[in-house]
């Protein structure tokens, strides 16, 4: 490995709601580098001889720290990616702690899964008792006590977040998939969540829109929530960026990180960006959804430390139909199938189909419709999710690639229309201005369980990854 010399310079003063940020004098650091993925695809436009993933690909320092850090880039925490589950993670510790945190990230927020997500609070299909079950349950209270501290301070929830009651209805349509049905009510009533079966009677009268024949049914929880992440985590970035103010707070997007530094005693001292050293006091917190695998794996590779990240990025779509007016979705609609498919363990593999729907509608009125493409150690599945606002979503393993594929738009569609007849009335083409497609890399973990904690053999590095696409309904405040 080659050694250089590198200068590294802070950020041009810039200003967060009325508080400027001093860069400090640049500095020179002898480093070591080594070549890796930076942790998420930059914003501004690649030439067209170069592909996303070569654009990803940064250097990565490794430093022997040799004085002491300068106040101005210095913090208690760092954390290191600003999606849902980074920014709440900052949200927490600035609120319950006099501690500073800095947030980097190498594009901006909702540029990842967070931003392609369709944001529900759903405990439909969610298993009592299981590994995620207690951390699920905590995460829907923080987020019913945040939407109350919202009301409190005279502001709207559903304004400010999306928020709303919808509930939700996990739909069967054979006798079989009731009787299972019947099963999850008991289930989820036990657990003590308020739970119902409805038969396709009930479902013609709550939901008009939705056809799925006399054998059919649902199960129902009326105190499920819909959200609107990007909203959300709008509000989230207005409220800790008050603290700025205080000298707590520090914000570096559109910064890959770049490298971490460690002491003479194997401690990690800072991290490094494309434009600034940031020192850390007490802990540094990975939270770079789809990229932490590979980030990782090059991070600790001359560290002379075993640790298998195994986060995988799966692509998925979603449609997003703006200001659909034709009809109206009262709740949020999933599939029965989906529920297996989502909780499956999975690995890429060979490819066969299977598709399952989920759908709802947004505050502000547009119908999301998504197909999910789940693949698994013996099958691909392809999951069809309409949320009505409208947004479809897919999940398929195509490594760092979120180009649209026109194909899994079309069986978004289609799916959607077996569901919901009337939309047949429609073509894509008929809905092309006011279409939206969403895009975003899900950080897949086999056996669906997020990686939380600390590293091995790093006394504070953490982290917070491979939540798939359940970031909302996990996040911890």
């Amino acid at each position: 490995m080659a050694s250089l010399l590198l200068p590294i310079s802070p950020n041009p003063n810039h200003l967060i709601n009325g508080t400027v940020f001093f860069p400090r004098p640049p500095l020179l650091r002898r480093v070591t580098t080594i070549s890796t993925l930076s942790g998420r695809r930059l914003l501004e436009k690649s030439s067209p001889s170069t592909s996303p993933e070569i654009n990803r690909r940064k250097k990565v320092a490794a430093v022997r720290m040799s004085s002491a850090p300068p106040a101005s880039n210095s913090y208690d925490v760092v954390v290191v990616g600003a999606g849902i589950i980074g920014l709440s993670i900052a949200r927490q510790i600035l609120n319950g702690s006099d501690l500073s945190v800095a947030v980097v990230d190498a594009a901006v927020p909702c540029s990842g899964a967070t931003g392609a997500g369709q944001g529900y609070i759903w405990m439909v299909h969610k298993v009592p008792g299981s590994e995620k079950w207690e951390l699920t349950m905590r995460s829907r209270e923080l987020w019913e006590k945040f939407a109350e501290d919202i009301k409190y301070q005279g502001m709207d929830p559903q304004e400010v977040l999306g928020w709303k009651k919808t509930g939700s209805l996990l739909v069967g349509t054979t006798s079989q998939e009731v009787a299972a049905l019947k099963g999850k009510v008991e289930q989820l009533s036990k657990a003590g969540l308020k739970a119902e079966l409805l038969s396709s009677l009930d479902l013609q009268e709550v939901e008009p829109a939705l056809v799925i024949g006399e054998e059919g049914g649902a199960a129902f929880l009326p105190d499920d929530y819909q959200i609107d992440a990007r909203r959300s985590v709008a509000y989230i970035e207005k409220e800790i960026r008050k603290y700025a103010t205080e000298g707590r707070y520090g914000e570096y997007y559109n910064q890959p990180l770049t490298g971490l530094l460690r002491s003479g005693n194997g401690k990690v001292e800072a991290v490094q960006t494309s434009k600034n050293l940031l020192y850390s006091k007490k802990a540094i917190v990975i939270a770079t959804g789809c990229w932490t695998g590979s980030l990782m794996q090059e991070l600790i590779k001359d560290m002379d430390i075993e640790f298998d990240v195994p986060v995988k990025p799966r692509k998925g779509h979603l449609l997003v139909i703006e200001n659909f007016s034709s009809f109206k979705l009262n709740h949020g609609l999933m599939e029965v199938g989906y529920v297996g498919h989502q909780d499956a363990t999975l690995q890429p593999s060979s490819e066969t189909s299977s598709i399952s729907m989920t759908a709802t509608m947004d505050s502000s009125g547009n119908l999301v419709l998504g197909k999910s493409s789940i693949i698994s150690c013996c099958k691909n599945v392809h999951l069809l999710n309409i949320i009505l606002m409208v947004t479809g979503s897919s999940r398929q393993f195509a490594g760092f690639s979120t180009e649209i594929s026109e194909h899994i738009i079309n069986q978004i569609w289609e799916r959607a229309t077996e569901f919901f007849p009337s939309l047949r009335e429609f073509s894509l083409t008929d809905l092309e201005k006011t279409r939206e497609v969403r895009v975003g890399l899900r950080p897949f973990m086999p056996g669906g369980k997020p990686m939380i904690g600390l590293v091995p053999g790093l006394s504070n590095v953490f982290l917070a990854a491979g939540h798939e696409g359940e970031g909302l309904s996990l996040v911890n405040f």
